[in-house]
């Protein structure tokens, strides 16, 4: 199988949205909608530095398209169409269809398409760059918070993590417990939905990636301001719930690969929230409030300041 035969057998599908998809030198797309402005964000996932090696190609497709639908969700971005570079040792037929699978699996349940891409030879790497529209001057931005905004987080934190350090060898999790954290780990939700509805509402947002204090210390950066987190109210996932506090900390403050999204909103916005958070079925969780100063605060409850070092994953700096 050559690289045109694996293309065609996996990757070309017919274009629904685009003008023209898969199999020319570029892919043809019709502009935004008018009012509209295009969002676009690309990551690459290394084996090795971004997923352990062996990892189900199913999961894997799964969570390679996920954490780039996480960006355009912390946009408020609606997804249009995805480009894939993909570096193969070789040419697993098993590991391709499975991998197009899962890939496939969710960029139909979100609405996105295939519009090209490449493949060649060489360590099992995966870029994918996605596109969606969101209304011009409505994007949510990490510059927009103010002072005495709350800080919200959705989802539960920390189980991720724990699957990290699980497969690391770091320590030993029952099976039921590491089934949880798996899911969590291979499977993110990219919360599209929920990135929408709050464009409306709320003042700043990302998604979070590298850990919730080192993710939330850039809303902090660019807003020119300081966020205060209170710990007891950091929603911890009930898989962690048996585990000694420190290590809950570490997991659900700075553990990352949560994917979930932390935003800020004026807390006139409450309410509103509230009503977002009952309609589509997930917990949005007030964390926090963001003052002026810098950094991020951590208080335990007592009042103590935690110390969590770097508070997240740097790509450079981390082991």
């Amino acid at each position: 199988m050559n690289e045109f035969d694996l293309i065609g057998r996996y990757f070309a599908r017919p274009a629904r949205r685009a003008l023209l998809g898969v199999g020319d030198d570029c892919a043809l797309l019709a502009p935004p909608p008018a009012g509209e402005v295009l969002a676009v964000s690309v990551d690459m996932l290394v084996e090795g530095r971004h997923f352990f090696a062996g990892v189900d190609p199913h999961t894997l497709g799964h969570k390679a398209l996920a954490v780039n639908l996480s960006d355009l969700a912390a946009m408020g971005a609606k997804p249009s169409w995805f480009t894939l570079a993909l570096a193969l040792p070789r040419a697993d037929e098993g590991w391709l269809a499975a991998f197009a699978d899962g890939l496939f699996a969710l960029a139909d349940a979100s609405g996105i398409e295939l519009v090209g891409g490449d493949t060649t030879r060489g360590p099992l790497t995966i870029s994918i760059q996605v596109a969606g529209h969101v209304p011009a001057g409505g994007a949510l931005c990490r510059d927009g918070a103010k002072a005495g905004d709350d800080v919200w987080v959705s989802g539960r934190l920390g189980a991720a993590a724990m699957a990290v350090r699980h497969r690391a060898g770091e320590l030993a999790l029952p099976v039921e417990v590491l089934a949880r954290c798996a899911e969590r780990l291979d499977r993110p939700a990219p919360r599209l939905a929920l990135g929408e509805r709050l464009r409306s509402h709320a003042s700043a947002a990302l998604d979070v990636s590298d850990g919730l204090v080192g993710d939330l210390a850039h809303i902090c950066e660019q807003s020119r301001l300081a966020a205060e987190i209170d710990w007891t109210c950091v929603p911890v996932d009930p898989a962690l719930q048996d585990m000694p506090e420190p290590l809950r900390q570490r997991a659900a403050l700075a553990g990352g690969d949560d994917y979930e999204l932390c935003f800020t909103a004026a807390p006139a916005e409450r309410d509103a929230i509230a009503a977002i958070s009952a309609e589509l079925a997930l917990p949005l969780t007030r964390i926090g409030a963001m003052r002026a100063g810098t950094g991020v605060t951590v208080r335990d409850a007592s009042g103590r300041l935690l110390d969590l070092g770097r508070g997240g994953f740097d790509h450079f700096s981390s082991p």
